[in-house]
């Protein structure tokens, strides 16, 4: 089943609700019977190339990067380890001094963590050991200094040891079992966006107090702006159809609320989608009383955690979408401090890794990402008549259509909507003419 699209063209004077700039232009577009394998090519590339004046770029994270980076910085922190402790053992057996490293450290700065400039802390059984070994060498210097450097040789040379101090991944943090004796209890649902699951349809009154409590509180909306009818059109009505695939993720594909509750309480409401490709972020809402939790980072790492388990299900859902990235507004400009994630160029709709663009948004609110000069959106409309028209009930290319229009502006209409979409997305979804 195709996506249909009524396009209703470019309105300038627009207010953007992120830089409350009045000179913005957007698109007004409206899906009709969209499918999920429509939503990330047509809803991405319709908003991304807008005609906007503040920096709102797309951001994602590559979860195949995440891993591997995850794995290279584990191999890493290992051979450190080995190196400095082989480094450290060969220096205090010369000495005969205890087994505390010396190096040197910059000034700390404040704010950043523990006083780098003092030695690091040690566990009370490592120092009991310690003044044990010493206490063997001063009695017996000769006999016993060759079993304390058999005890103590390079880690390299030992057999491998479980590590207690190891750090834990992502997925060992966030789905930690809890003891049964505990003081709070948090359950995690995943509940589809449909009023005919009774899920969502008994939860939905408690959802929705919360929804007006955070708009109200947290982005100071007035009660006439946060009524049922808004929240069910913002954040209940999704064009997505929920859609099972045998090879898909057991939950299926299409719109769905992560609600977190606490104590049987809901404290947030995560809205996400979940795509071929993908899970996209697309709205949190929380209990202001609990924003000492930082619930939009655990929510955040939360879902990068579910979309690694659906990713172990589904390979080629091995994106995380965290929407618009804003570098001039504080309560966007959060988004680029999970690594790996690449920014989308706005010009040749390629992914770059956000270190490479951030010195150029430090510069200028519109930047080309890709370097390569000569380089072109591959997916731009390249063919319009090939494009796909439903008028009167019946599916036509475009080249078919426009020999029954005389309206020059139609013809404007149509091929600045074949620009916006790309060549891919004009052939496969359907522009409803009237």
């Amino acid at each position: 089943m195709a996506s249909m699209v009524e396009y209703k063209g470019l309105k300038a004077g627009y207010r953007c609700g992120y830089c409350d700039s009045e000179e913005g232009k957007a698109s007004c577009d409206e899906p009709m019977e969209p499918t999920v394998e429509d939503a990330v090519s047509s809803d991405f590339g319709l908003i991304n190339k807008l005609d906007i004046h503040c920096d709102l770029k797309t951001l994602n994270d590559d979860l195949k990067k995440s891993l591997e980076s995850e794995e290279k910085k584990k191999a890493k922190r290992e051979e450190s380890n080995e190196i400095t402790h082989s480094q450290d053992m060969e220096e205090k057996l010369g000495s005969g001094e205890p087994s505390c490293s010396v190096k040197v450290h910059t000034a700390p700065q404040p704010g950043r963590g523990a006083d780098l400039s003092k030695p690091p802390c040690r566990k009370a059984k490592e120092i009991r050991k310690e003044r044990k070994r010493l206490k063997l060498m001063q009695q017996n210097p000769a006999g016993e200094r060759e079993g304390f450097q058999a005890q103590c040789q390079p880690s390299s040379l030992l057999p491998p040891k479980t590590k207690s101090n190891e750090p834990k991944s992502l997925e060992d943090l966030i789905f930690e079992s809890l003891p049964e004796n505990a003081s709070h209890k948090l359950e995690v649902r995943l509940v589809p966006v449909s009023f005919e699951d009774p899920e969502f349809k008994s939860s939905f009154s408690q959802s929705f107090s919360l929804y007006v409590k955070y708009q109200m509180a947290i982005h100071q909306d007035p009660p006439d702006e946060c009524g049922k009818t808004e929240f069910t059109r913002f954040l209940c009505s999704s064009p997505l159809e929920t859609e099972n695939s045998p090879n898909g993720p057991d939950c299926g594909y299409g719109s769905f609320h992560q609600q977190y509750w606490l104590d049987g309480k809901i404290i947030a409401v995560g809205v996400i989608d979940i795509l071929p490709y993908c899970v996209s972020s697309v709205y949190l809402y929380y209990d202001p009383d609990y924003s000492f939790l930082s619930l939009g980072v655990y929510s955040a790492l939360r879902e990068i955690a579910f979309t690694r388990q659906l990713h172990e299900k589904t390979p080629q859902l091995s994106y995380y979408y965290m929407g618009f990235y804003i570098h001039s507004c504080p309560k966007m400009k959060y988004k680029g401090q999970y690594r790996p994630s690449d920014l989308l160029c706005p010009e040749t709709y390629v992914w770059v890794p956000i270190e490479q663009c951030l010195p150029s948004l430090e510069k200028s609110k519109y930047c080309r990402f890709n370097q390569d000069p000569e380089a072109v959106d591959e997916g731009r409309s390249k063919e319009p008549d090939r494009l796909q028209v439903f008028y009167k009930k019946a599916i036509m290319p475009y080249g078919v259509y426009k020999q029954q229009q005389r309206d020059p502006s139609e013809a404007a209409a149509v091929l600045q909507y074949a620009r916006l979409v790309g060549q891919a997305c004009s052939e496969r979804m359907l522009l409803f003419r009237n």
